[in-house]
C-alpha cells in the first residue's frame, strides 16, 4: 500500500472563492479519490491563508474587525469545499489553528538555528496582492504582473531567508528529479529561475504595516511573519510539526514517498524554491512533487478577486448541481493550461456530454432492459469489438492520474466507452432483434451495454462521485471495499441482477437542482 500526502495551496479570505479555486479543489480531490480506491493510505488537506494583509484591508473596507471577517470568509471557503464534495481528511486554519501557531514558530526558530535568518534594511516595491517583493524588471509597464496594480514603494528593517545559500541545493533537488514540478514547461521554469541566481529574501512584516495581525516574529513582538513565510508551513503544521503530538508528521511527510502540492502556476515560486529550500534550512525533507494547474479566464483575463471579474461557484452549484460544475472543470479545463470560461460553453457540456452522452445511455440501456427482461440482467457475454475502449480503461486511469496527473485524460478515456457504447446502441439495434425474436443476440447486446455503463460508473468514482453512485444504483451495483481495480475487468455484472427503475441522470428542461435531482456525492471513498 503506497502512502501519499496531498495537498491544495490555502487562498487568502479577502473575498468568497472563485470558480479558479473550485478547479484546484476538484483536481485535488479526483487525486485523492484515486488513490484512496486503488487502497493506497492518502491525507488529503486544504484550509485558508488568514494572515496576509490583503484580508486585513479587505476587512477595514468591509468595516470589520480582522477577525471577524476572516472568521466569516474562512467558513466559506470550508463551505465550498462541502458542497463541491472534496474528500480532504483536514482544514487548517492559519489564524485560528494552534497546530499552526506551533508549527510556523518551530520552523522559524529551526532555520534560525542553522544561521538561516538575519535582520537587514530593506526598500522595495511591494504587491499587497501577491504579498511579493518585485524588481524593476519583473513587472509589466511598471505594474504587477499577476494583479495589474503598480506596487508600493515599502522600506523598514526586516528579517531576512539566506535563500543565496541553497542556490545548489535547489540546483540538484530539480535536476535529479527527487523535487519533480509538473508539467515539464513549469518545471523548467522553475529551474531557470533559480539558475538566474538566488537572493535573500525578507521573511516578516513590521507590527505597524501589519496593522497588528499576523503570527508574531520569535523574540520579536515589533515584527510579525511575512505571510508566506507562515502560509506555507500549513503542510507540515496541519501534520503536527512543531507539536509533540506529530504522528501524522512522522506519517505523512518524514516516511511518506509523496509529498504532493496542487497549486496554481503564479504561486510556483513559493512552492518549487522558497519552500523546500526553507525545509532544507530545517533539516527536514522537501516536497516530491509539486502539479501546477492554469487559470481560468474570462475574456481572456485571469479570474480574479482583485479585477473584479470572478465567476461565483455557489452559483454554478446552485443552478446545475455539483456533479455538473466538477464534470466542466475536469473534463473541459486542461489539466495545466488556462482555459476561458463562458456561460454558453458550460451550457453545452451539460447538454452534450452529461444529459445527452451518458444520461441518455443510461435511460435507454436501462428501460430496454425492463422492457425486454423484466429489467433481469442476461448472460454474462465477452466485450464485443465495438466496444473495445473497455479493455484499456483500468490502464487509461493508471496513466492519468499516475504518470501524467491529469484527470482531464481521466475523463476523456471514461467518454471514450461512452461515445463507443453510444454508437453500439445504433448498430447493433436491440428494438430490431427484439422484433425478429433474436433472444440470444439482444441478450448479449443488453449485456454488452450493462457492462459498459458498469465499467463506466466504477470509472466515474474518483471523477463525477455522486454521478458514479446513481448510475451503480440504476444497474443494481453496491459498492463495499472491493479491489476497485479490479472492478474494471470487464465482465463482473453478475447475470439475474435485478436493475433499478430509469431515472433521469442529467435532464436537459431545467438544471438538476430546480427539479430537485442534484447527485448526492459521497464525502469520502
Amino acid at each position: 500500500m503506497a502512502r501519499h500526502y496531498l495537498t491544495t495551496a490555502i487562498p487568502y479570505v479577502n473575498a468568497r472563492p472563485h470558480l479558479g479555486f473550485a478547479l484546484e479543489l476538484v483536481q485535488a480531490d479526483a487525486f485523492a479519490r484515486y488513490r484512496r480506491l486503488r487502497g493506497d493510505d492518502i491525507r488529503f488537506l486544504t484550509g485558508t491563508d488568514e494572515n496576509s494583509l490583503s484580508n486585513v484591508l479587505a476587512a477595514e473596507r468591509a468595516g470589520k474587525p480582522v477577525r471577524v471577517f476572516v472568521e466569516e470568509h474562512a467558513g466559506v471557503f470550508a463551505e465550498l469545499a462541502a458542497r463541491l464534495g472534496i474528500s480532504n481528511d483536514d482544514f487548517i486554519r492559519t489564524a485560528t489553528d494552534p497546530r499552526h501557531l506551533a508549527g510556523a514558530t518551530a520552523l522559524w526558530r529551526a532555520c534560525a538555528a542553522n544561521g538561516d535568518i538575519y535582520t537587514q534594511s530593506y526598500r522595495g516595491l511591494y504587491c499587497v496582492g501577491c504579498e511579493l517583493f518585485y524588481d524593476d524588471e519583473e513587472l509589466v509597464d511598471g505594474r504587477c504582473p499577476e494583479h495589474g496594480t503598480v506596487p508600493e514603494i515599502v522600506e523598514e528593517e526586516n528579517f531576512f531567508f539566506r535563500l543565496s545559500r541553497y542556490q545548489g541545493a535547489l540546483e540538484e533537488l530539480l535536476d535529479s528529479g527527487r523535487l519533480r514540478v509538473l508539467p515539464a514547461h513549469r518545471h523548467a521554469e522553475a529551474r531557470a529561475f533559480v539558475g538566474r541566481g538566488l537572493r535573500d529574501f525578507s521573511i516578516s512584516r513590521s507590527l505597524t504595516r501589519a496593522r497588528g495581525w499576523g503570527i508574531p516574529v520569535p523574540d520579536d513582538p515589533s515584527q510579525v511573519m511575512y505571510v508566506w513565510f507562515d502560509a506555507l508551513t500549513n503542510y507540515i503544521s496541519a501534520l503536527g510539526y512543531g507539536s509533540p503530538q506529530n504522528e501524522l508528521y512522522r506519517r505523512y511527510w518524514l516516511e511518506s514517498p509523496a509529498r504532493v502540492h496542487a497549486i496554481g502556476k503564479g504561486i510556483l515560486r513559493f512552492h518549487a524554491i522558497y519552500w523546500p529550500a526553507m525545509l532544507l534550512s530545517a533539516a527536514q525533507p522537501p516536497p516530491t512533487e509539486v502539479f501546477v494547474h492554469g487559470y481560468l479566464t474570462r475574456d481572456g483575463r485571469k479570474l480574479s478577486k482583485s479585477l473584479g471579474n470572478t465567476i461565483d461557484p455557489f452559483e454554478l452549484v446552485d443552478a446545475w448541481g455539483a456533479e455538473a460544475v466538477r464534470y466542466w472543470l475536469l473534463a473541459e479545463v486542461p489539466a495545466t493550461e488556462d482555459a476561458d470560461y463562458t456561460d454558453e460553453r458550460f451550457e453545452r457540456a451539460y447538454v452534450g456530454a452529461l444529459a445527452n452522452d451518458l444520461g441518455n445511455l443510461l435511460n435507454r440501456t436501462v428501460s430496454m432492459l425492463h422492457r425486454y427482461r423484466g429489467g433481469i440482467v442476461p448472460s454474462v457475454v465477452s466485450a464485443p469489438p465495438s466496444l473495445a475502449a473497455a479493455a484499456s480503461l483500468g490502464t487509461e486511469l493508471q496513466r492519468a492520474f499516475g504518470e501524467e496527473l491529469d484527470p482531464r485524460e481521466a475523463m476523456r478515456a471514461v467518454w471514450e466507452l461512452v461515445g463507443a457504447a453510444n454508437r453500439y446502441v445504433e448498430e447493433s439495434a436491440p428494438w430490431t432483434l427484439a422484433q425478429a425474436g433474436d433472444a440470444a443476440s439482444l441478450d448479449a447486446v443488453l449485456y454488452a451495454l450493462l457492462e459498459a455503463l458498469r465499467l463506466i460508473g466504477q470509472a466515474l468514482r474518483p471523477l463525477l462521485p455522486g454521478t458514479a453512485e446513481r448510475v451503480l444504483w440504476q444497474l443494481g451495483v453496491s459498492v463495499g471495499d472491493e479491489v476497485w481495480m479490479d472492478e474494471l475487468a470487464w465482465g463482473r455484472l453478475p447475470a439475474g441482477t435485478i436493475v433499478a427503475q430509469p431515472k433521469v441522470l442529467f435532464p436537459k428542461d431545467s438544471p438538476p437542482t430546480v427539479q430537485g435531482r442534484e447527485p448526492q456525492i459521497t464525502p469520502r471513498g
